[in-house]
């Protein structure tokens, strides 16, 4: 079999992913076997992946590969996000360009635009997860809009209408005026910002006086209610239970007390805007308020912003202070370091606006959730993170989980009628109408008079179930699959959806399940570019992953992710990480070609050094696969692969193979060193398959012809052994000494030909004497002689280890020679000194130009040179004589 040259990983990896999915080793089903199962964390079908996402799948990729070869029923979910708002957007734009709105299509052509767009980017990420070597089970893939997840996503809302969790409510929540929808908390990006902050002045309702506010938003006066101060603050006690006038609109407001209030910001009294800003209606409520909402859905001002309305809120914010400049009404304006929310997905600047949403009440459901992660049921890699769930946790609120938007699960809610409460919960529209008409007590309602709410739901609702819908649970709660594979083992995820993600599958684990959905989470660290920004799809900063896999395979671009990754910690991305891992494989692919360029021969003696090697070699594999399984246990990947690394780049090539490799001129190799050569790789190609699946599958396929059922992807972990810890000191030791001679040699320009002979003064002679072999192989050495002393009389170079010492000797003749060019070196530098002196003492015009101390000085200098040469000459004629 004619192995090439140089590995080619596009070759390969397509053929060996041909070969994993033709022979179905991805695939689970319940058996006998230990489940382990585990859900990716679906990406978005807003586009294509990111570096960021590779190293998510790889990590999960690792993990599932170890699982299978340990032997447990690997079951790894595949599956994308509808994500509601960030495709919505994409697809408007994308619209846009082709001079058509959503508007303009209508609810079910938008719909068929969004759905092709989504197709179209499943498969392109699909394509990029197998590109990558994800070993997922394709059978078993997942959409958050298919039909089985999303009658999940309906049945759960409708079970926790019905036990009170859900509820529809006027709430300030979060508005996205680009995307005209609500957000979560989590889905605001805050950003400090330099603004001002203006100081605008109230006249009190029936006198000369002012109130002075601050503000960094004046165009919300219109919607003012109260001016409040802190029920402390003595300076505004003359003002209780006064009123106020607005500037502009000269509409009377109370003048209220609350502890809210910071006596230090500004003046210290604080309008309040209970329809934009959450705070604000606290207060509001507390005190039976007016709220007046001042905003469009597009935050462009309504008709309560007078002369101002339709005019965009950035606008109004400028003209309005030329108004109040003209009343003067401005005390003054300061600049305002403060922050500034925007959408995680669009980038506008969110509004805070009073809107009628639906909402789950949350606090109940997080108490299970909160003990799980306490008592360490639920355990986080890196441990870190504890403090930041414990904290969001108990400051829970309740979600805002509908969404203005048409891409989604529709909220399975009907109205019949202009009231608050004319509403049913339903599967659909038949049930609904039964509903409706036993609800309203109109046995003659029909179809026409009832609607479906137009409203979906927030993504987040149908992935917060997954660790259950995926296997039906919701549905079918009793059924096999979900006894089986629940609860999952890990998720692998970014520290950034905790909250948006983790924790709430963590309540709805305990909410329907009543168990945890998963037993492990694992942080990713986050990937940033070379300014330290976050690499993200918004951001458009990575680079683009299929472009680095077919510049150096996917190998190399897992073992560069792999080795830079750790539990939590951020990490920035070089494209030169990619390179360590193809020279990686190219250093596997060597050893490879080596072993099969071999002739294998029977009855050949063996050589003591190659007995050593292999009985050192398995006794460090174990060593290694002990330290490397505890790593992994522990999460520590990179750690792991680490060590792996040194041992085959250093343990396995640069020793092993040097010392059982045949005699130069020569391919024989005696059949019981080989087959255990052969048996050693093999070993290492198991522990390195979890991170470089292609290449160890490839040459584990090549290395022996192999059954379709001998695969490496499905063959048995090495088990641990007993390995003996002083045959890898003694081992090592030999290998100081054999790179102390190596420097040695280097440094004085041996040449690696020539044999010299090592004196030893060890104390451990006898027993570290049988590694000697291995130091005459590999350092070219004619003999090692042990000896009491110093050898006396002859020319050698020494070292220590330790306390014992070694004495390295050339030849008489090599030394001579070796003494023979050093003195011609040291003389030509000498005469080449001397030179560069006389050049200055036979100049006139330096000789009269400088001190005569100095003078004397270069003349001195001029004689110890020759005083050198000529001692130097006489020493080299001795040398030639004698030699």
């Amino acid at each position: 079999m004619k192995i090439p040259i140089k590995y080619d990983p596009k070759h390969a990896e397509k053929k060996r992913y041909h070969y994993w999915m033709k022979g179905n080793y991805f695939s689970s089903y319940p058996d006998d076997r230990i489940p382990y199962a585990i859900v990716m964390p679906p990406p978005n079908v807003t586009g294509v992946l990111h570096i960021g996402h590779m190293l998510n799948n790889t990590i999960q990729d690792v993990l599932i590969r170890y699982a299978r070869m340990k032997g447990y029923n690997a079951c790894w979910i595949p599956g994308t996000d509808h994500a509601s708002i960030a495709t919505e957007a994409k697809v408007v734009h994308q619209l846009k360009q082709k001079g058509l709105s959503k508007i303009f299509l209508g609810r079910k052509k938008f719909l068929y635009h969004v759905t092709k767009w989504a197709k179209k980017h499943k498969n392109i990420i699909f394509d990029q997860l197998k590109k990558l070597g994800c070993s997922c089970d394709w059978n078993r893939t997942q959409f958050t809009m298919s039909p089985k997840l999303s009658q999940s996503v309906t049945k759960v809302f409708i079970d926790l209408y019905d036990k009170g969790y859900i509820y529809r409510g006027h709430h300030v929540v979060n508005w996205d005026p680009e995307a005209q929808t609500t957000l979560s908390d989590e889905e605001v990006l805050y950003k400090e910002h330099i603004g001002k902050l203006y100081y605008l002045k109230y006249k009190i309702k029936g006198e000369e006086n002012y109130v002075t506010v601050a503000t960094t938003r004046p165009e919300t006066i219109f919607g003012d209610t109260a001016i409040c101060f802190h029920p402390d603050d003595s300076r505004y006690y003359h003002l209780k239970g006064k009123y106020a006038k607005i500037p502009i609109l000269n509409r009377d407001i109370p003048i209220i007390q609350d502890s809210y209030v910071d006596p230090n910001f500004g003046t210290g009294c604080l309008k309040i805007t209970p329809a934009h800003d959450i705070h604000d209606k606290n207060i509001a409520d507390k005190h039976k308020l007016d709220i007046i909402n001042i905003f469009n859905k597009n935050a462009t001002l309504n008709e309560k912003g007078i002369h101002y309305q339709g005019m965009d809120r950035f606008q109004v914010r400028k003209k309005i202070i030329e108004e109040l400049h003209k009343l003067k009404m401005v005390k003054n304006i300061e600049k305002f370091n403060h922050k500034i929310g925007f959408s995680e997905r669009t980038l506008s600047v969110v509004e805070q606006r009073l809107s009628l949403q639906w909402f789950v009440r949350m606090k109940n459901m997080s108490i299970p959730a909160i003990e799980a992660v306490k008592n360490g049921d639920i355990q986080f890699y890196p441990k870190k993170f504890h403090k930041i769930y414990f904290k969001w946790m108990n400051q829970i609120r309740d979600w805002n989980i509908s969404r203005q938007l048409w891409w989604g699960h529709r909220i399975p809610v009907y109205y019949y009628g202009k009231k608050l409460n004319d509403f049913v919960v339903a599967e659909n529209l038949e049930q609904a109408l039964e509903k409706a008409k036993y609800k309203s007590k109109n046995p003659s309602l029909n179809y026409n008079k009832i609607w479906q709410d137009p409203d979906v739901l927030d993504t987040w609702f149908s992935s917060w179930l997954l660790p259950i819908s995926v296997f039906n649970g919701i549905s079918h709660p009793e059924n096999h699959e979900i006894f089986y594979y629940y609860p999952t083992e890990e998720i692998v995820t970014g520290s950034d959806i905790l909250f948006f993600w983790v924790a709430r599958m963590i309540m709805s684990g305990f909410l329907f399940q009543n168990h945890k959905p998963f037993k492990r989470v694992y942080f990713t660290g986050i990937i940033r570019d070379y300014k330290n920004k976050k690499i993200s799809k918004s951001l458009s900063n990575s680079p683009n992953p299929i472009d680095l896999i077919n510049k150096y395979g996917a190998d190399a671009v897992r073992m560069g992710l792999m080795l830079k990754n750790g539990a939590g910690k951020d990490f920035h991305f070089e494209e030169k990480i990619c390179l360590q891992g193809r020279n990686f494989s190219h250093k596997i692919w060597n050893a490879f070609r080596l072993i099969q360029s071999w002739e294998v021969t029977k009855n050949q003696s063996i050589p003591d050094s190659s007995l050593l090697a292999i009985k050192w070699l398995k006794n460090r594999f174990y060593y290694v696969l002990d330290i490397f399984e505890k790593y992994f246990r522990e999460y520590r990947l990179d750690e792991s692969l680490m060590i792996l690394y040194k041992f085959i780049w250093n343990d396995f090539c640069s020793y092993f193979l040097e010392i059982i490799k045949p005699i130069y001129g020569s391919k024989c190799i005696p059949e019981m060193v080989y087959f255990n050569t052969v048996k050693l790789f093999e070993n290492i190609l198991k522990l390195l398959h979890p991170y470089m699946p292609f290449i160890s599958e490839e040459i584990w396929n090549l290395i022996r012809k192999r059954e379709p059922k001998d695969a490496l992807i499905i063959s048995s972990w090495p088990k641990k052994k007993f390995y003996d810890y002083e045959v890898l000191v003694y081992f090592e030791k030999a290998t100081k000494i054999i790179s102390k001679i190596r420097y040695i040699r280097n440094q004085n320009h041996i040449s690696h030909q020539k044999s010299l002979v090592l004196f030893s003064i060890r104390k451990k002679e006898k027993i570290e004497k049988k590694y000697d072999s291995i130091i005459l192989k590999l350092a070219k050495l004619d003999k090692i002689i042990p000896v009491s002393k110093k050898p006396e009389s002859i020319p050698f170079f020494s070292f220590f280890l330790e306390t014992d010492q070694f004495f390295l000797s050339l030849d008489q003749k090599e030394f001579f020679h070796m003494e023979i060019v050093k003195i011609e070196n040291k003389i030509q530098y000498f005469y080449n000194l001397l030179s560069m002196i006389r050049k200055n003492l036979y100049n006139n015009k330096y000789v009269t130009s400088v001190s005569k101390n100095i003078l004397l000085k270069e003349r001195k200098k001029e004689n110890d040179t020759l005083n050198k040469i000529t001692r130097l000459k006489e020493y080299l004629d001795h040398l030639k004589k004698n030699n």
